[in-house]
């Protein structure tokens, strides 16, 4: 469970995450560890989505191996790297998750299996913020109800 501090931390991210789009100097993306570092936390990321009961019913039926791949593009892009979101598959967030049912709750438990799986790759937390704050204002697209 994240502490107070953690949260309170997270949810300011979130907000100011809606004014940050990508680390155009590639600080963060080497602070992920580049792409080997990002393959790593993705395959780690989709392996416990699927193994969380808040999580799985959303990812159960889609491959680890295309669910992280498809997430190691948009965390690449997203921190810098050379990854562009056009190369995923369906780039359009919105679209994908538009008849999920996605609620406020299941992106917060989305959120914290994150966070479990950053500690769990030894992310240094200033690291873990500034990829949630890049991935913040993905929220409005992703929760649909």
């Amino acid at each position: 469970m994240p502490s107070f501090a953690r949260l309170v931390a997270t949810a300011l991210l979130a907000c100011t995450g809606l004014l940050v789009q990508a680390a155009p100097d590639g600080t963060l993306y080497r602070a992920l560890g580049e792409r080997p570092g990002i393959a790593a936390l993705t395959t780690d990321f989709v392996t416990r989505l699927k193994a969380d009961p808040r999580t799985h019913p959303f990812f159960k039926d889609i491959r680890t191996e295309y669910l992280s791949g498809q997430l190691g593009i948009l965390f690449c892009q997203l921190s810098g790297g050379p990854c562009r979101r056009d190369q995923m598959e369906a780039p359009d967030m919105r679209r994908v998750h538009a008849n999920l049912g996605v609620q406020e709750a299941d992106f917060n438990a989305l959120v914290e299996v994150l966070q479990q799986t950053m500690d769990a790759q030894r992310i240094p937390f200033a690291v873990q913020n500034h990829l949630l704050a890049r991935l913040a204002p993905m929220h409005r697209e992703i929760v649909t109800r």
